[in-house]
């Protein structure tokens, strides 16, 4: 695990290349504390910053082939590093190391860029071939692992944090309008968009290659995108799926340095520690944290599951001062990013790292096996026939912001496509009911557009795991891997998803929706596979998620903060429309509305925009962000 960054094609005497990609991986520090590598060569320079996970001892990077002219740095775990490794043996490879990293490059050797699809892992790869002058870079087939690259005149950067980018005197700093109008709508800034003009991230599952010729190609590797399963025996298929969960965790457990895992006490970090607790030989450790506010304390139901499975678990409970944190959170993402529960993901984290480096996480669930309530809420929606939305529309447009039945009207007109849409992202028109400035706004004034291609892309599919799918490809990576990954890395900490092994994710997708929702609930098939191995009280809990009370912070700790959106300069209102502003704030703080959504992006953004003037963002993330 680490942090990669590196260019190629710049024209740079070697000292300052080699300035220039120490500067980079200097910025990300905090994802690789215990080691740095460099490769410099004329027109290439390759760095990373080092977690030390796998083969502590040897496995540094960069690392090469036997000639050297196959330079790799890579950010991730390859869990079947022992298959491939005892097969390129076989035809005669020569391994330096124990290290996953090095069967990188003998893969590549047997199969050119081609071999990131026998790879089962997470993963962002940087690989230089000198042989052909080409820069290879790969990124894992669900999102795990961040890779951005930034295309110039010269040549081609990447780097697993856009710090890297920041800084770098050279890189210009300027915001992409259409990355911030994604953030206001949906929270993040979704691939391959970035925050800044000129950057893109790699799209999951893809590749990029980069030579001064050809200049850069991507191609997609991997889709999410299955053929359904047909005609499925129920009781096969729940067996099938316990062999997929406990074979994913145990691939997952390899580590030659202290490793547990988050516990919240729901159906999925549970089948994870539960799966871990078989299969460890020592007692796993787990972690749970909560807050000192009942409705978002879950700290006392995951300490009963954590005694019922046997391990030696580490919860607390905190009293957050709100004002005081919200500023080093955003500080740790670099892009904007307004998933609240980011908090309590960096808390646990944290907690973690006092103990372990590496601590396994329940991800992925939901998405696979619809546990969504909003999955549920779209199949009880009434579809109004095309003919009628127009006027639906019309007559919702027409009615004040406060007006009963003005989103319900605004909502019937949208089809199922935009209409699932809306409860994933935010409008971004002010007649909407949104607060972006009027030239970020796209012509029919909607959000959905950013979804489309994803629903396009799911459209031989049912509509419920077409909603599945377009999760899979957008907020996942988007928004809970963004989350996972930089919360985590923060406190340097490698947090690793089993229930995102692409075996695992390939069954679950291809299942029909019928074995995943049933009679008003989801994860039908996933509960079945999981009777007898997670306590019962778990299958019995309802779910609540990792939220925090922004609604009541913002009217409490939070209050002056919304005052001093209306009034805020620094470039905030160049995104934003301060009339709108001030009607959300203005609803929400009289209780006619709940805006926090929208209120805490704009928040975000404001304290986001801070940290980038004032440079804190070419930075490592500091080692202590909050005090407990």
């Amino acid at each position: 695990m680490c942090g990669i960054a590196g260019f190629a094609g710049w024209q740079l005497g070697n000292e300052e290349a080699r300035r220039t990609v120490r500067t980079m991986c200097d910025a990300i520090v905090h994802r690789g504390p215990d080691d740095c590598g460099y490769f410099v060569a004329p027109e290439v320079a390759l760095g990373m910053r080092r977690l030390s996970i796998i083969d502590v001892a040897g496995g540094q990077q960069p690392i090469a082939n036997e000639d050297g002219s196959i330079q790799v740095v890579f950010n991730g775990e390859i869990y079947n590093h022992h298959d491939l490794r005892r097969d390129l043996i076989a035809r005669g490879h020569r391994f330096r190391t124990r290290s996953d990293t090095e069967t990188i490059v003998h893969l590549y050797e047997e199969m050119g860029a081609d071999c990131v699809t026998r790879l089962r892992g997470m993963f962002a790869i940087a690989l230089w071939d000198a042989r052909t002058n080409r820069l290879v870079l790969a990124r894992d087939r669900l999102g795990i692992k961040p890779l951005s690259y930034w295309l110039t005149g010269d040549g081609i950067a990447f780097c697993s944090e856009l710090r890297s980018l920041v800084a770098l005197s050279r890189f210009p700093r300027r915001l992409d309008e259409r990355g911030i109008a994604a953030f206001l709508s949906l929270g993040y800034v979704p691939d391959p968009l970035a925050a800044f003009a000129g950057v893109a991230k790699l799209s999951p599952g893809h590749l990029l290659i980069w030579s001064a010729a050809r200049g850069a190609e991507t191609r997609r590797y991997w889709t999410p995108v299955v053929p359904e399963t047909g005609v499925v025996d129920e009781a096969v298929t729940v067996e099938r799926l316990r062999e997929l969960l406990a074979d994913a965790v145990g691939s997952h457990l390899e580590s030659e340095v202290p490793l547990g895992a988050f516990l919240s006490g729901g159906l999925d970090s549970s089948t994870v520690v539960a799966l871990m607790a078989r299969g460890a030989s020592i007692q796993p450790r787990t972690f749970s944290i909560g807050f000192d506010d009942v409705r978002f304390n879950e700290a006392p139901h995951a300490r009963r599951v954590a005694e019922a499975i046997g391990t030696h678990h580490t919860d607390r409970v905190v009293r957050p001062d709100a004002d005081r944190w919200i500023e080093g959170i955003v500080g740790i993402f670099d892009e904007p990013f307004a998933d609240s529960s980011a908090l309590p993901t960096y808390v646990v984290s944290w907690l973690a790292r006092r103990h372990v480096t590496v601590s396994l996480s329940g991800d992925g669930g939901d998405e696979l096996f619809g546990g969504y309530t909003r999955y549920l809420d779209m199949l009880r929606r009434p579809d109004l026939p095309a003919w009628g939305r127009p006027l639906f529309r019309i007559v919702g447009r027409a009615l004040p912001h406060l007006a009963p039945g003005r989103g319900r009207l605004l909502d019937r007109a949208r089809p199922r496509e935009l209409a699932y849409a809306g409860t994933v992202a935010l409008p971004l028109a002010a007649v909407d009911g949104g607060m972006a400035a009027a030239r970020l706004v796209p012509r029919d004034g909607e959000f959905g557009h950013l979804l489309t291609e994803a629903f396009v892309a799911a459209g031989t599919r049912d509509f419920v795991s077409q909603m599945m799918l377009v999760d899979v490809a957008t907020y996942l990576p988007g928004d809970i891997l963004t989350k996972v990954d930089r919360a985590s890395m923060a406190v340097s900490l490698e947090a690793r998803v089993p229930l995102l092994d692409h075996a695992l994710v390939e069954f679950a997708l291809g299942l029909p929706a019928a074995l995943k929702i049933r009679d008003g609930a989801g994860k039908h098939v996933f509960r079945r596979a999981i009777r007898g191995l997670v306590p019962s009280e778990v299958l019995e809990h309802p779910k609540l998620g990792f939220a925090v009370p922004l609604g009541p912070w913002f009217r409490g700790p939070l209050r002056h903060r919304i005052d001093q959106l209306a009034t805020a300069d620094g470039g905030l209102y160049d995104f934003l429309d301060r009339t709108a502003v001030r009607r959300l704030a203005r609803e929400h703080l009289l209780r006619r509305r709940d805006h926090s959504a929208a209120l805490w992006r704009a928040l975000v953004l404001q304290l986001w925009l801070a940290h980038l003037d004032a440079g804190r963002l070419a930075q490592p993330v500091p080692k202590s962000l909050i005090e407990f």
